[in-house]
């Protein structure tokens, strides 16, 4: 459902990206591990259309991001690491108007809303304000826009970043729950997490995929996450 293909991103004499390849399928939740810096949000904004690659390529479900954007964004769902809202509106009416930016309308709007809206457990608060949300339930809003248009690929940048415990529990059953029907990629540079949701584990770090394994493979060596970690980025 996701193919990565031999990409780089240069930004001056800098290589973010290096000539890097992986794959994720559907039902697949994929852990994107990786030190801050280490070129994880980089892919992510070239696998969404935000950025263009210097070379190599990404498809998501058979559409290259270069050659067919349009059909890329229909297919994807991209929560980023800092959690885009309009804290003005209500919940209710921003999901409205995500949908409506994808051309959905009318009452088949109206039942994805409230799809969305069981999914993510926020029947109690769907007519507050954005804005009067805790940091947990505003991520539970950022997965809702991402989800609206009922993409089979999802892509979540950081997205347990700064919650407590409570809501980490909770973001990470929604996730969990997400990925049994659709690819998620997960990025995150927290062993913990990857360890808590993911099925299989691609770690980067500068630029170069230096691990690509499923987790009990991994466990399989007889070393935890961490020390693999801390041995695969030195």
């Amino acid at each position: 459902m996701l193919k990565v293909q031999n990409l780089t991103k240069i930004y001056g004499s800098q290589k973010a990206v290096d000539n890097i390849s992986f794959e994720a399928r559907k039902g697949e939740i994929v852990g994107f591990l990786g030190p801050n810096g280490a070129g994880k949000s980089t892919t992510m904004k070239i696998a969404t259309c935000y950025l263009t690659a210097t070379s190599g390529s990404v498809e998501v479900c058979g559409y290259d991001v270069q050659q067919n954007p349009m059909e890329v964004r229909q297919n994807i769902g991209y929560l980023p690491e800092h959690n885009p809202l309009y804290l003005d509106m209500y919940v209710k009416e921003f999901l409205e108007f995500v949908g409506g930016v994808y051309g959905m309308k009318g009452q088949k709007l109206q039942k994805r809303i409230s799809e969305v809206i069981e999914l993510l457990g926020l029947t109690l608060e769907h007519k507050k304000k954005i804005g009067q949300l805790s940091k947990g339930y505003r991520q539970r809003v950022g997965l809702a826009q991402a989800l609206i248009h009922d993409p089979q690929v999802l892509i979540l940048d950081e997205p347990t970043t700064g919650l407590d415990p409570n809501q980490l529990a909770e973001i990470r059953g929604v996730i969990r729950n997400i990925g049994k029907e659709k690819t998620v990629i997960f990025s995150t540079h927290i062993m913990q997490e990857v360890e808590a949701i993911c099925d299989r584990v691609v770690v980067i770090n500068r630029g170069n995929i230096v691990k690509n394994s499923t987790l009990s493979e991994m466990k399989q060596s007889g070393k935890t996450m961490e020390e693999v970690f801390r041995e695969l980025t030195v």
